[in-house]
């Protein structure tokens, strides 16, 4: 049995571990940076997808735990101008839980608990990797060193595996997104509370979204999306900012800001290359943002790290040359990401666009 390591442990990482365990892989490990599974608060909310998330829950033995967790009607969504004026809403009918939502914490938290004792090796940041005969011996900030048969990157949008795979690079899709929260939002920011009802909120106008989503512990997670350069950085605080770049936005957008929780970080929009390909190696490969980063205006990425984790878990399995089973993964993997990421970058465009409001209610059917 061939020793993996997998770098980097949130959801496809995880949930790659969980499915080879269970397809009888006894030398499975994660390395993880955090110095423990409480070292990070977990973002907002995921909606999984019946023929991905969903799909590698089920093969992976979790979809009990999954049903005691997810969110009830946490997908429901409110569409709303700049003024505050709703212009669609899901809460006022039935609506099909087609794709239910869970928050991080517990996704993570399932996924952990379902793995054998001492699979994730916590405080690990991935340093660099040399060749050990057919392996790599792998080195960590903290001084350790580990071999592996196998070497899989599930290690993000700024994954240290991938340039041993491949030079390219994604490009700036000319857009960021800041990001932040409001903890006891139902006390701290009320009005916008009610507003989201515990789903979320989709705010479009000026070429800019706000994005506003509630988790199960009171918390209302925001994006606010908007054009800029690559190198773009706050300039004054965020109140100021945001008062000048949302001006004639209904003030009760302005309590988001006005009261955000630990600070906000800004995400530049980054997607790889559509047309990327690489000759697969024996003996390492990547998953998720690490092999297909791309903007989250689609809601897929969550989802297109679990199915990588499902489709590269079955490779193995039917595959008996490693290489073999790794070139068959990626070719699909590739294949998939790159129609996605199409349609995400598609879809980025739309939601910013001075049209943007009838672009999501074509998105979502409304029209």
């Amino acid at each position: 049995m061939k020793k993996i390591a997998i770098i980097g442990g949130g959801p496809g990482g995880l949930t790659l571990a969980r499915l080879l365990q269970v397809k009888g892989f006894t030398s499975v490990t994660v390395y993880e940076r955090d110095v423990n599974k409480e070292a990070r608060v977990q973002g907002a909310t995921l909606d999984l997808h019946e023929e991905s998330g969903l799909a590698a829950l089920q093969e992976g033995l979790l979809m009990e735990p999954f049903i005691a967790n997810y969110r009830p009607g946490a997908d429901k969504m409110r569409i709303l101008d700049k003024d505050a004026n709703i212009i669609a809403d899901e809460h006022a009918g039935k609506k099909d839980e087609t794709r239910p939502e869970i928050d991080r914490g517990p996704l993570r938290k399932i996924l952990l608990e379902s793995l054998t004792e001492d699979t994730v090796v916590w405080d690990s940041q991935f340093a660099d990797m040399e060749k050990s005969g057919d392996g790599w011996l792998l080195h960590f900030k903290n001084g350790t060193t580990s071999y592996a048969d196998l070497v899989v990157g599930a290690d993000g949008a700024n994954s240290k595996i991938r340039p041993f795979i491949t030079p390219i690079r994604p490009f700036f899709v000319g857009m960021t997104a800041l990001e932040g929260s409001v903890y006891d939002a139902e006390n701290i920011v009320p009005e916008m509370f009610e507003l989201v009802k515990g789903g979320k909120l989709f705010i479009l106008g000026d070429s800019k979204t706000l994005i506003v989503s509630a988790k199960g512990d009171g918390t209302l997670s925001f994006y606010a999306g908007f054009k800029s350069s690559a190198d773009w950085t706050l300039n004054g605080n965020l109140l100021d900012w945001y008062r000048r770049e949302f001006k004639g936005w209904a003030p009760v957008y302005e309590t988001l800001f006005a009261n955000v929780s630990g600070g906000f970080i800004p995400r530049p929009q980054y997607c790889m290359p559509l047309d990327q390909d690489w000759e697969a190696l024996p003996n390492v490969t990547i998953l998720g943002d690490a092999a297909h980063l791309m903007p989250p205006y689609a809601g897929e990425g969550v989802n297109m790290a679990m199915l990588d984790a499902l489709e590269l878990s079955r490779c193995l399995v039917k595959h008996k040359n490693m290489q073999e089973a790794i070139e068959v993964y990626e070719r699909e993997m590739r294949k998939r990401a790159s129609a996605t990421a199409a349609m995400t970058l598609t879809q980025t465009e739309l939601l910013h666009s001075p049209e943007a409001i009838r672009n999501m209610m074509e998105i979502v059917g409304h029209v």
